[in-house]
């Protein structure tokens, strides 16, 4: 996308001298905006532009923040050894470019195209700014792999809802445009910007406490921000050429469970990795092995994924809402601030939940299948509490959070848009048992329950009082009991959910399939009388076994999490 109807005054196109903005892409490589703003320029200077009021306000969290800024002081440390430097920059971008463009003489601003429905209001509005102050405006794609326009355009103008459909067209295009070098030392001579002795008193990248946080007690990052980072993370995962190679999206095991060293989402979520830069290397891997690369479960299957929720979310500003939102089915959600703050601080008697969102507010990341299971116990699982609401705490809490991904995958996993498969249902003691059976990952994050036996430690208020008492952490007293009986709650929000989409007759061929679904319900029913005339033992687990049966098969869900 390039704006060039302002005219630039004749005495000023001698002298170009150009202002990056970056905001996502935080990055020297693959950079086509900063190339742009290289092109034959005199001066350049790379702004962030820092709301402190924004920073006070919004709603993200430390581990976010912390990030942010580990970013930016990495970049301006590769921009140092280019003599240059990042400018940040405190206030509101309206306000502050007018000031920027007088004080520099600015002709020509550069900034990342940003295809989501805020960012294009405010690019709008700095593009109209700009005009009036006759500066050129040039803006680059480069944080999708394909233009969202052409796919949409491709699409008889509307959003392709399904991922196959968007999969047809995507097949149609031609291969995303190759990755850019990065800034070179010789195109940063050819622009003499004089870097002033002042410059860390006016233009220095702040630190969390001045920003408002209590950093006192804070644990060290377990994911660091940067590109250099990204970079190194970037050649750790292309060594594992097997494991990419053979990739499973839905396979976990115990170790998955942890942060990787290779992991590359929050990178890619503020444009610390360049996607296309991701993605040629993964083609050239997978050519190296003459590994066909089929998605939805294939690397190239995950980055197609991101592509499909921007491009739904990019002409919808009221996709992080049920209001408004045309794709998004009106579910009559509880309201239930108590029961959410449970979910949200890890209080809900269930280990393996209160595990997951524990190690998401600690280290603000957690496995996609984990994030599976604790968006249906809040959802349609057991809670019954909006999507809206989950989406807000991974908001605040999640390093890759991204508003068109994070939204897209709540729908998605709430089943209020994308995915209407309402029976599959994650059971929040029996997943995390075939996931980990030792439950070592409950005692990492969970130390209360670490003395518990591997038979006891995902439902501890089953364990006898002789073993709570021995374990030292009695159910009730000092863990919280199940806040839910789960058996009851997701047999009850299944007919929720039944009733639901029986109502909504426009979606086509839904009649069959709830006929078709409530078979099912019948057949696990008459599975839990079976057993339960069998033998008057199984009577209390024969719900677990439904829910087992149910959960196991549900492994279709998706969340991105690039785990690279």
């Amino acid at each position: 996308m390039v704006n060039n109807s302002n005219e630039i005054h004749p005495k000023l196109k001698m002298a170009v001298n150009s202002v990056h903005w970056f905001r996502k892409g935080l990055r020297l490589h693959d950079n086509p905006a900063l190339q742009e703003a290289l092109n034959g320029a005199h001066t350049v200077r790379c702004v962030y532009v820092l709301d402190p009021w924004f920073a006070g306000a919004a709603n993200v969290g430390i581990n976010r923040w912390r990030f942010l800024l580990e970013a930016l002081e990495d970049l301006d440390k590769s921009l140092k050894k280019l003599n240059s430097r990042l400018f940040v920059v405190r206030g509101q971008p309206t306000d502050v470019f007018p000031r920027l463009f007088k004080e520099w003489k600015v002709t020509r601003l550069t900034f990342e195209c940003d295809p989501e429905p805020y960012g294009k209001e405010r690019d709008g509005a700095i593009i109209k700014l700009a005009q009036e102050f006759g500066v050129e405006t040039i803006v680059r794609n480069s944080h999708t792999l394909y233009n969202l326009d052409r796919i949409i355009e491709m699409n008889n103008n509307n959003p392709p809802l399904t991922f196959k459909r968007f999969q047809t067209i995507v097949s149609r295009l031609e291969l995303p445009r190759r990755p850019l070098l990065p800034v070179t030392q010789q195109q940063m001579d050819k622009c003499c910007t004089k870097i002033a002795d002042n410059h860390d008193q006016l233009y220095s990248i702040p630190s969390l406490e001045e920003l408002g946080f209590r950093t006192e007690g804070l644990p060290p990052a377990v994911w660091r921000g940067g590109e250099s980072e990204a970079l190194e993370r970037l050649n750790k995962h292309l060594d594992k050429k097997v494991w990419v190679a053979n990739f499973e999206h839905s396979r976990v095991n115990t170790c998955s469970l942890y942060a990787s060293p290779t992991g590359l989402s929050p990178y890619l979520r503020f444009g610390c990795l360049s996607c296309r830069v991701l993605y040629y290397n993964l083609r050239e891997l997978y050519m190296k092995l003459r590994k066909r690369c089929s998605p939805p479960l294939s690397l190239f299957g995950q980055l197609l994924w991101r592509e499909f929720f921007y491009t739904a979310a990019t002409n919808n500003p009221n996709f992080d809402r049920m209001e408004g939102n045309p794709i998004c089915v009106q579910i009559p959600w509880d309201q239930n601030p108590e029961a959410l703050a449970k979910w949200a601080e890890g209080r809900t008697g269930f280990p393996w939940i209160d595990a997951i969102m524990t190690q998401l507010r600690q280290e603000g990341w957690i496995h996609h299948l984990a994030r599976h299971a604790v968006a249906c116990f809040l959802t349609r699982g057991d809670l019954w509490i909006s999507w809206e609401s989950g989406m807000r705490v991974f908001e605040e809490l999640l390093l890759d959070a991204d508003w068109s991904v994070n939204a897209g995958s709540w729908m998605w996993l709430s089943c209020s848009a994308f995915f209407q498969q309402f029976f599959h249902c994650y059971c929040p003691v029996g997943f995390g048992r075939r996931t980990d059976p030792s439950g070592d990952y409950i005692r990492r994050y969970i130390p209360i329950l670490k003395d518990y036996p591997n038979r006891y430690i995902y439902e501890p208020w089953n364990a006898p009082d002789s073993v709570q008492k021995a374990a030292n952490c009695v159910v009730g007293v000092d863990y919280p009991k199940p806040m839910i009986n789960h058996a009851e709650g997701s047999r009850l929000n299944i007919e929720r959910m039944k009733q639901v989409y029986q109502q909504l007759s426009h979606y086509r061929g839904l009649s069959k399939f709830c006929g078709l679904m409530e078979q099912r319900l019948n057949s696990l029913a008459c599975m839990s009388i079976l057993l339960k005339n069998r033998c008057a033992k199984l009577v209390a687990s024969s719900s677990k076994i439904i829910e087992t049966v149910i959960g196991a098969k549900g492994t279709k869900f998706f969340h991105f999490d690039i785990r690279l």
